[in-house]
């Protein structure tokens, strides 16, 4: 054994391991308003519907070009009196002067919004483009893409000249699950009051 081993092994002669608690001791930090804020924000963030509409390049419109698409189930009846505008409109969304990646934002939650509130039939006013310089319809041609990646669209087409023409689009939403149910109510109570 060295000298300094040695003289380490004296000196240490007589010393106790100190007693130690086998759990750690949490102590709770009080936390920030912001950081409490910040956490709320993430958490309710995360249960939000993502935006998944894209703002890829894609050929554009041209501006007097007529919208059409008809999702798969939808009457040919139905679509027909859409067309013709014959369907009230609950809600309306103006895109003028707007840039591509706002008319996301915007079209996004406008649609989900008018889905919660049981809305059906919407218009959304995207202009022809023709204070554009390239002359296409730039956030029309986006409509045309975004609407039939959304599921709650059922159908679209471009409106009546009183509601802007070929400058605006009428668009028609699934009925939500509520509206289902009230409508089987209504034909169940019809059916056994008739009998």
């Amino acid at each position: 054994m060295s000298d300094d081993d040695a003289l380490f092994a004296a000196e240490m002669q007589g010393v106790q391991r100190l007693p130690q608690e086998e759990r750690v001791a949490l102590q709770k930090v009080s936390t920030s308003p912001w950081a409490i804020a910040a956490r709320r924000q993430a958490a309710t963030a995360s249960r939000a519907p993502r935006n998944f509409l894209s703002t890829a390049e894609i050929p554009f419109l041209d501006p007097y070009y007529v919208l059409e698409y008809r999702r798969e189930g939808v009457q040919h009846g139905v679509f027909r009196k859409l067309k013709q505008g014959r369907y009230d409109i609950e809600a309306r969304l103006d895109l003028h002067k707007v840039t591509v990646e706002m008319a996301r934002v915007q079209v996004f939650e406008f649609i989900r919004e008018a889905m919660r509130l049981d809305l059906r039939t919407l218009i959304i006013v995207h202009g022809r483009g023709h204070h554009n310089q390239s002359g296409a319809a730039v956030l029309k041609s986006y409509i045309n893409l975004w609407l039939p990646e959304m599921e709650e669209v059922q159908a679209f087409c471009s409106a009546q000249p009183q509601h802007g023409g070929a400058g605006a689009a009428y668009v028609l939403l699934r009925k939500s699950e509520r509206k289902k149910q009230e409508n089987r109510d209504r034909l169940s109570r019809g059916r056994t009051e008739s009998r």
